[in-house]
């Protein structure tokens, strides 16, 4: 497999701004979650999803108290030690001690694009409520 470019990554991430939030779903302009964006990228950049979403409820990470996303994560991204870039998966917890559990696509060092529950996959400013509930930044496999 060739190299997978960050710009790459941003394009794909972009032409899904304007789809809906719909839990569960990762279909480009009909709906997506958080995780659906990130699963329709990983489709478009590098092919079939390497595991199977599980079903999951708004709540699962806080009923099941573990880091499950940030587990799939390194199981399947390369941990950014330094500052992230475009293109870098970028993963949160809401509140301290809670599992991480939501997901954005880094558009350059102050800008992701995210999907969230009330609204349509936009990109947003990385301000400082963000960054301090940035848990990780990971780059895809072979992303130069």
């Amino acid at each position: 497999m060739s190299a997978l470019s960050r710009q790459k990554i941003v394009d794909v991430a972009r032409a899904w701004i304007g789809t809906p939030y719909l839990h569960q779903a990762s279909l480009q302009h009909v709906g997506c979650d958080c995780l659906g964006l990130l699963r329709g990228v990983w489709r478009a950049c590098i092919g079939p999803e390497p595991e199977a979403a599980p079903p999951y409820t708004p709540d699962w990470a806080e009923a099941q108290g573990e880091e499950a996303l940030l587990a799939a994560a390194l199981r399947w991204f390369d941990p950014v030690s330094d500052a992230f870039q475009a293109g870098d998966v970028l993963l949160f917890r809401w509140r301290d001690g809670l599992p991480a559990k939501h997901v954005g696509l880094a558009t350059s060092a102050s800008t992701m694009i995210h999907a969230h529950d009330g609204a349509c996959v936009c990109e947003v400013s990385i301000g400082a409520a963000w960054r301090r509930r940035l848990v990780q930044a990971f780059s895809f496999p072979d992303v130069k």
